[in-house]
């Protein structure tokens, strides 16, 4: 049986790993806000050991879902931290997008992009397809300009595929058709679907 918000959140102190990070999976399935303040306590004494970065992953992606703008801070901050599990930066990416206020999303995932950390920025670009937020017309650019220099297999040209969905204008249907044709085979789908004006279901990790 599933466990109740209640029993999620005491089991975020468990001893075991596993236990809290299943816990924390749980969470993030809930998505409830009341659970904010007891996942932002157990990140901050999870994130004091790196052999369990799995459960530092669903921690972090707890918060971004449920939306607990209280531990903003702390995302950015381990954000510029070391990681060696570079997938931890991917829900860190994400939640910097899903825990910003609407207005101050762009400028979040520019500050991801601008990190220089590959998986912090693919983390935010998936939460922007993800959550299909609407980009102004400069950050378009800006991202666009960012993918420009990659490598035509690198996998960030996914979720920005994925997400010009809702984007207009001449130099979006450009990158769209590239990735369409390009060598990847999730890339040329995603942006397939963009071109028709049809988002994607996405289950990530």
């Amino acid at each position: 049986m599933a466990l109740t918000l209640d029993e999620a959140v005491a089991q975020l102190g468990h001893r075991l790993s596993p236990k809290r990070r299943s816990a924390a999976t749980r969470l993030r399935r809930l998505a409830d806000p009341a659970a904010g303040p007891a996942l932002l306590e157990a990140l901050q004494q999870e994130v004091r050991d790196a052999r369990t970065w799995e459960t530092q992953y669903q921690m972090v992606m707890a918060l971004g879902v449920c939306g607990h703008q209280p531990s903003l801070g702390l995302i950015r901050e381990l954000a510029q931290r070391p990681f060696e599990a570079t997938m931890v930066y991917v829900a860190l990416g994400d939640a910097v997008i899903r825990l910003s206020a609407p207005e101050d999303a762009a400028q979040s995932l520019r500050w991801c992009l601008e990190a220089g950390i590959p998986m912090l920025a693919d983390g935010a670009l998936r939460a922007v397809a993800m959550r299909r937020f609407p980009l102004d017309g400069a950050t378009i650019d800006y991202v666009l300009d960012f993918l420009d220099p990659l490598d035509p297999h690198d996998g960030r040209r996914f979720w920005v595929a994925a997400a010009a969905a809702g984007w207009t204008g001449p130099r979006v249907t450009e990158f769209l058709q590239g990735c369409a044709a390009g060598p990847r085979a999730d890339v040329a789908s995603a942006a397939t679907s963009s071109l028709q004006g049809k988002y994607q279901t996405y289950s990530p990790l």
